[in-house]
């Protein structure tokens, strides 16, 4: 399909679901004021469905690009509203299928072995399909049940197509709509953009799945599937397949008698675990890759699939994260301030004072809350809004992580609504804070340190020395310099002076001279007797230009 093309479906699209309604035509330049006004899509009658639901089916009906797109906007409640929100959380279910002999072509083109023999079998029919991929049920040789993941043909050439157009009409948004600036749409599109093509690679999905899997090696909480590499590449993942329960099928789940208090602390204590403990988070907890396992259901086990988005934290974020938290727990706002500043979140001239008391006006009226109703992921939104308005620079980790703890947050609550968000994080943040700073904790870290220290240590004798020669020879091209300086101002203030005394002589030379030119020539005004005066200051001057000029 042509760019032409392309436009026309979505203009088309647009129209059909009116999303003309969501413009305020009255905040609109008057030139495109008026054109709204005289628009002929002002005839079409009114829409009966809502606005969330026209947004979240014109998205569908443009495919899967702009159905990922939809699904990254709704963990996004700092810029949308709840309603829209909500309904377009509704496109994490299953989109259409691809033709199954297409996948079988992918497969088969990627391993480079026909299917038959790759797999003792393997399942045409799909058992879920999403934006980017599709999932196909087989069995290996060796008798292992697994899952085949396979990337959707074509979707790398129409998902670069649709971002260029969805930043054009980002900029659009951003130029001409009332909240255009404030809803920041090309900055959205940006990390679409950044997350979607990673999902397009499925060794890179892979890599993540077994990195993860590692984390959790042994744990009771979270079960991360293997990969198989053999039968893995850029555009099929293998994996084993696992057998759960969806996180959303709340009947089930409590039909085992699962303890679901401990399971929605459970899912709390991963998200920290894997912030802090490992920096390495899964950025991707909609509820479409989460089960809960079927074992002991008295000690429930979540299981994690589709690792392609990550998040990361570098060491001074997991501290500043922490103690920021921390901080925010106690009303500390003068250290949350403080800390956003030490930390380089903010410019380093940005004024505490006012920081601080923008940060206490966002959050006290949270706080007034009950304690369970305050929503730990919301206050961070919060905290991050008031940020940016003191040039807090957009930092892709803090808003992956911002994303997890939204939908952590709302999980938790929805398995079990009397959640205490903040009971279950303040200890294990308080512990995180104790165990890093214990003999324990900084052993750890130095001893990561410890092999490039003594990797470099015979050559810290002569580096020494190295240095030592440098001060020296910059010691001494310092005192040349300097000498070079002195010698350069004692010449200038000699010329300064021989440039004074040569305007002064040249002065009293062009006074004394002037009779000269006045009357009866120059020999008479040297030898008139009645002007000694003059004659002598002319001599005197016509000397001390001869002398100057030796």
């Amino acid at each position: 399909m042509s760019r032409t093309q392309r436009l026309s479906k979505i203009a088309s699209v647009a129209l059909r679901y009116r999303l003309d309604t969501f413009v305020d035509a009255d905040q609109l330049p008057s030139g495109l004021s008026t054109l709204f006004a005289i628009a002929p899509w002002r005839l079409l009658p009114a829409p009966k469905q809502s606005r969330g639901e026209r947004l979240r089916l014109s998205l569908e009906a443009l495919g899967p690009v702009f159905v990922k797109f939809g699904q990254m906007l709704s963990t996004r409640r700092d810029l949308l509203a709840d309603d829209l929100i909500d309904e377009l959380a509704k496109l994490q279910d299953q989109v259409p299928p691809f033709p199954s002999q297409d996948a079988i072509d992918i497969i088969e083109t990627a391993l480079e072995k026909p299917v038959n023999e790759l797999f003792a079998e393997f399942e045409p029919e799909p058992m879920a399909s999403a934006s980017v991929a599709q999932v196909h049920a087989a069995t290996l040789h060796s008798g292992e049940d697994v899952v085949v993941k396979v990337i959707r043909p074509g979707i790398d050439k129409t998902i670069r197509q649709d971002i260029k157009l969805l930043f054009s009409i980002a900029k659009f948004i951003e130029k001409y709509l009332p909240d255009g600036r404030r809803l920041r749409p090309t900055e959205v599109v940006e990390d679409y953009q950044h997350t979607i093509l990673d999902e397009l690679d499925l060794q890179h999905e892979g890599a993540n799945t077994a990195q993860l899997r590692r984390n959790f090696e042994h744990s009771d909480m979270l079960y991360v599937p293997e990969v198989h590499w053999d039968y893995t590449n850029h555009k099929v993942l293998t994996m084993e397949r696992i057998h759960g329960i969806p996180v959303t099928d709340v009947k089930a789940l409590e039909a085992q008698n699962t303890n679901m208090k401990l399971l929605a602390e459970r899912g709390v204590e991963i998200f920290f675990t894997q912030v802090l403990r490992d920096s390495f988070f899964h950025a991707d907890m909609h509820p479409g890759n989460i089960f809960v396992s079927r074992k002991h259901p008295e000690t429930p086990q979540y299981i994690g699939i589709d690792c392609a988005i990550i998040g990361s934290l570098s060491d001074s974020d997991q501290y500043y994260i922490a103690r920021n938290l921390l901080a925010m727990f106690q009303r500390d706002y003068r250290l949350v301030a403080e800390l956003h500043v030490e930390c380089g979140w903010v410019p380093p001239h940005t004024k505490v004072n006012e920081f601080e008391s923008a940060i206490r006006s966002a959050c006290e009226p949270i706080f007034e809350k009950p304690i369970a109703e305050i929503s730990f992921g919301q206050l961070l939104i919060y905290l991050f809004q008031t940020a940016r308005r003191f040039e807090m620079e957009v930092q892709p980790s803090l808003i992956l992580l911002q994303k997890t703890m939204l939908n952590i947050e709302g999980l938790g609550r929805e398995l079990y609504p009397q959640l205490n968000l903040w009971d279950t994080a303040q200890p294990f943040l308080e512990q995180w804070l104790k165990d890093r700073y214990a003999p324990s904790g900084i052993y750890k870290r130095l001893s990561k340190h410890v092999p490039g220290w003594l990797e470099q240590l015979p050559q810290l004798p002569q580096a020494v020395l190295d240095s030592l020669q440098q001060a020296k020879q910059l010691q001494a091209s310092n005192e040349q310099q300097q000498l070079q300086i002195q010698q350069l101002e004692q010449q200038l203030q000699s010329d300064r002076r021989r440039s004074n005394t040569l305007a002064v002589v040249v002065l009293l030379a062009l006074a004394a001279v002037s009779p000269l030119f006045s009357g009866g020539g120059i020999s008479d005004a040297l030898f008139d007797l009645n002007d000694v005066s003059t004659s002598a200051w002319a001599l005197a001057a016509i000397a001390a230009v001869l002398w100057l000029r030796r």
